[in-house]
């Protein structure tokens, strides 16, 4: 088994409120390296890793892009958004550029921890539809405070709560019952943690410079229910797990 790298956790000015745990702070110091990671990729700049984990099958599979079909989560399976819909995209990444908001025709308001990701937005969405796409905000998901309460009809994140502990997830779903609507949901996936790909896809992700925590599912459902949420949707996939909820 190839050993997971000890990860660079350098502070950045980011606070939760009240006094945070130390799961709290460790989410919080993963953002510099979190950002470092998927700027990487986006700029399409290579990552030098150990021959033992280029050997690795799910190395090979990332290389090839064939990972993409694993580890995309298709959100809209879940909940399609809905013309003049205010929806959110928090770790958003390029996703106005990939995925059909023009034939969905809702609103786009982008958030993330890319300054590559927030570039590529600004300078191509407004050309893509400048009345769909609302902005992309550089901060990481717990700091919603851009936002007005309850205005949102749809709010999404896939591919990012694996990169935090669950401790952090806790405030994100604060804020994000803040800023949606009453009854209106909330879909994200998770990895889940007890399938056979998962430990692999995070040794990978850690020498890519992103640490991955993995859970039960069940440890998920209970974080769920702890926040006052309620589970109405999941659907299964080969590494991520997605959750409809809603308050």
């Amino acid at each position: 088994m190839v050993r997971s790298p000890e990860p660079d956790s350098p502070s950045l000015g980011y606070n939760l409120p009240g006094a945070p745990s130390q799961s709290q702070d460790t989410g919080i110091q993963n953002l510099p390296a979190i950002a470092k990671r998927f700027n990487q990729e986006y700029q399409g700049q290579s990552f030098e890793l150990p021959a033992e984990v280029e050997a690795m099958a799910i190395t090979q599979q990332w290389r090839s892009g064939q990972l993409q079909a694993v580890s995309a989560s298709p959100f809209w399976e879940m909940v399609k958004p809905q013309k003049k819909q205010h929806c959110l995209d928090l770790g958003c990444g390029i996703g106005f550029l990939v995925y059909p908001w023009r034939e969905w025709g809702a609103f786009f308001h982008g958030q993330d921890i890319s300054t590559v990701a927030r570039d590529a937005l600004v300078a191509r969405g407004p050309q893509l539809n400048s009345m769909l796409f609302k902005g992309v905000v550089l901060k990481p998901a717990h700091q919603l405070d851009d936002y007005d309460p309850a205005f949102f009809d749809l709010a999404i994140a896939t591919g990012l709560s694996c990169y935090y502990p669950p401790a952090y997830w806790e405030q994100v779903l604060t804020q994000v019952k803040r800023v949606l609507k009453p009854g209106q949901p909330f879909v994200f996936d998770v990895v889940n943690g007890e399938l056979e790909l998962a430990e692999n896809w995070a040794i990978l992700e850690t020498y890519l410079g992103a640490e991955v925590f993995l859970e039960s599912l069940g440890h998920w459902q209970t974080l769920i229910r702890a926040a006052g949420a309620k589970i109405v949707k999941q659907k299964a996939g080969d590494l991520f797990h997605l959750f409809k909820i809603v308050w």
